[in-house]
């Protein structure tokens, strides 16, 4: 498994964009690319400054060859990016629990719109087209946890708007469970007060003709944490783009994700962890396999650290798994540092089969090569699932995972 690992100043670019590194403090680095603005004029210069629109005609077509969109199978999901949507209300489950609110609430809401604004076409149409968002509010400060259970979305073209609230000093897990058959384009907004600790896992576990979109935004008060998890398994296409802001002094913010692709399955993140205030820290660690003809995968992670952002802790990482012959995994971190006084960090990304020398140990001690193979898959996954939180939701992951390697579709 061959890897990249890297602690650099100035900003790191794929896909043969031209990047100027600097080590002088709070320089801006130069970076020529075809990336352009709205009008297609004047190059993007950090991952910050793309612009952002909730309305849908603001954006242009999406060609397929945007820096965005280049690595996505944009034909697949053309009616989520441009078509019409159906905005309205649909049925979910969800348990009563102390100090958990659920309730639909107006686009008028004062929260919509606090912890970003989209900014792709995608994410723009379901702003523009939905009705009313979803809207779970988390109070008091003794440890909750909610599933929030959707799979009623049917197979018309939806857009969906979903608002998490965590109440300053709150703790609690939110479970979005995603399943079923579904067209589905969706906002998540997460707000995370003061002293707040909250956990969201967004979990696909679709149909395998669904095509899903998402893009998660979320803000991170002054000495609060989240834990952004993203756990994709089934569905034709799914795209889950987290971006989160650390805004308040001391925030805390950790990016999980796990993901398993089968044959002709395209599972794609987008990670942004945007480190905007001073002490805050950092830890994105994604990690996937990939199995069968046609399974392709995309991350793409990018962490800014701003201007203001001192005494900053940050690191993201990748990881591929591949099984089988047939399969692609595309990897590419990002790193942009404003500021010269930080603490740390760094990135890496690795792709490739089996370690060697973990099969051998196992097979030495008497494991059939094939059940060592599974146990080498099994333990480099459930890294991530056992750092959810939720025992629950990590014995189903851990079962689904056991499923996937055995062939089976669910």
């Amino acid at each position: 498994m061959t890897e990249n690992d890297t602690t650099t100043r100035g900003l790191a670019t794929p896909d043969g964009e031209t990047a100027v590194e600097v080590t002088g403090t709070g320089t801006r680095p130069a970076i020529i690319s075809d990336a352009t603005n709205r009008h297609g004029s004047v190059p993007v210069q950090t991952r910050n400054e793309r612009f952002t629109s909730t309305d849908v005609h603001d954006f242009p077509e999406v060609t397929g060859r945007e820096a965005t969109w280049k690595l996505t199978p944009v034909d697949r999901i053309a009616e989520l990016i441009s078509g019409h949507l159906d905005g309205s209300r649909y049925e979910f489950e969800a348990p009563a629990v102390e100090d958990i609110d659920v309730a639909w609430v107006p686009r008028s809401d004062p929260r919509i719109g606090l912890a970003g604004i989209p900014e792709d076409r995608a994410s723009a149409n379901a702003w523009t087209m939905f009705e009313g968002a979803l809207a779970v509010t988390v109070g008091g400060e003794e440890h909750r946890e909610l599933v929030l259970t959707r799979s009623q979305f049917g197979s018309g073209a939806r857009a969906a708007h979903t608002l998490i609230e965590a109440k300053p000093f709150s703790n609690a897990v939110v479970v979005l469970d995603n399943a079923g058959s579904a067209l589905l384009s969706e906002n998540v907004e997460i707000l995370v007060g003061d002293g707040a600790s909250l956990t969201v896992v967004t979990v696909q576990d679709f149909d395998d003709d669904a095509r899903y979109v998402a893009t998660h935004f979320a803000k991170v008060g002054r000495d609060a944490t989240l834990k952004h998890v993203v756990v994709s398994l089934g569905g034709e296409v799914v795209r889950v783009n987290p971006a989160v802001t650390l805004a308040g002094t001391g925030a805390d913010g950790e990016l999980l994700g796990v993901y398993f692709a089968d044959g002709g399955q395209h599972l794609e993140q987008q990670v942004f962890l945007f480190h905007q205030a001073a002490n805050t820290r950092g830890r994105v660690n994604y990690k996937g396999a990939l199995q069968g003809e046609g399974a392709r995968t995309v991350w793409i992670g990018d962490v800014l650290i701003g201007p203001d952002a001192v005494a900053t802790d940050s690191y993201e990482q990748n990881r591929n798994l591949v099984l089988t012959d047939g399969t692609r995994a595309d990897s590419i971190p990002n790193l942009e540092i404003e500021t010269g006084d930080i603490q740390g960090a760094g990135h890496a990304s690795a792709t490739g089969r089996f370690d060697d020398e973990q099969l051998f140990y196992l097979r030495a001690r008497g494991i059939p090569e094939e059940e060592a193979r599974r146990l080498v898959v099994r333990g480099f996954l459930t890294d991530i699932i056992q750092k959810i939180g939720y025992a629950p939701l990590e014995e189903r992951l851990t079962a689904a995972i056991e499923v996937e390697l055995a062939g089976g579709r669910r």
